[in-house]
């Protein structure tokens, strides 16, 4: 099933493209907003499930390009994301040690929002094009046998950096957590719609050009791997978002105007825009361009990035 939220947040079941308004079916889940009634659906979703598959098919429903989507899954508890989970299309020797990092869920944004970047004296911003994990049930310390039973579903995910913010050392707070670098969308899919999330196709196009296109079989911790380490740490809630990461080969500048589209097999295509109102500038170049460029290259490794060439800050 494909979730939606649609308008002023009215819950919809995406059927072809039409969007069925099923809130009348879920409204008597206990709720202040529509994240903790997204959160509380997916914890009932068993009891839930039958509800809406009945109002779906009774509903005539409304053209998806007459709606304004909304992200679907607007106030999870947290963020994980997965830091250096890719093997960089066999560059890497051996994946790198499993790491994560939080990100703020008020980072949220939508299908058809924008990204702003905020007035800061990042080297570059870019955004990682990831698919995401959504967490069905309460989770701790579970195995990684257990840990897709764990899982509700998938969304696409874009991990928004604000990179080579001083002082050196202090970065993934202030890096990650900005208003809007969490572009999420445009619906979320339950688990038994994709039959093997290690094997799905991730593309991101910046204006039309496509900058990222690899497949989540390169990860370096599977997901299974990346739930089990996570709930070691910290308990996963109903509706928190795992981020798996992201191959770092095609990231690129993100600048004023542009329009990013990120899709997954199965996923749909999120679309939003980038504002800048200082108007930087970057050259249109990749990290693997430009790490095809330097001088000296470490296998496996793509921390080279272009230079600021306009624009307040730039050297």
């Amino acid at each position: 099933m494909k979730l939606v939220y649609f308008d002023d947040f009215k819950l919809g079941v995406l059927k072809g493209d039409a969007v069925i308004d099923v809130s009348a079916a879920v409204s008597e889940i206990p709720h202040t907003g529509p994240g903790d009634l997204m959160n509380g659906l997916i914890e009932r979703w068993d009891s839930y499930k039958p509800k809406l598959e009945a109002a779906a098919a009774g509903g005539a429903g409304v053209p998806l390009s007459g709606v304004r989507l909304r992200p679907p899954v607007p106030a999870p508890r947290t963020i994980d994301c997965m830091a250096v989970n890719y093997m960089e299309d066999g560059t890497r020797s051996a994946p790198a040690p499993i790491n994560a990092f939080h990100k703020s869920p008020s980072a949220i944004i939508g299908h058809g929002d924008t990204m702003v970047l905020p007035d800061v004296p990042a080297t570059i911003f870019e955004g990682e094009a990831e698919i995401a994990v959504v967490i069905g049930r309460k989770c701790s310390h579970v195995s990684e046998a257990e840990a897709m039973s764990y899982v509700f579903g998938y969304i696409n995910f874009i991990d928004g950096s604000a990179r080579g913010l001083p002082p050196s050392g202090n970065v993934f707070f202030q890096m990650k957590s900005r208003d809007t670098f969490a572009p999420i969308g445009p619906w979320l899919v339950t688990a038994d719609e994709i039959k093997d999330p290690q094997k799905l196709q991730i593309r991101l196009w910046n204006n039309g050009v496509l900058m990222q296109d690899f497949n989540t079989d390169d990860m370096g911790h599977k997901i299974a791997k990346c739930i089990a380490w996570l709930s070691s740490i910290h308990t996963l809630q109903p509706g928190d978002i795992v981020a798996t990461g992201t191959n770092h080969r095609g990231l690129n500048p993100f600048m004023d105007g542009d329009t990013i589209e990120l899709e997954t097999k199965g996923l749909g295509r999120l679309k939003f825009g980038i504002r800048d109102d200082l108007k930087r500038g970057w050259a249109r170049k990749t990290r693997q361009q430009m790490h095809e460029e330097a001088t000296e290259k470490t296998a496996g490794l793509y921390p080279e990035i272009t230079p600021q060439i306009s624009g307040k800050y730039a050297k």
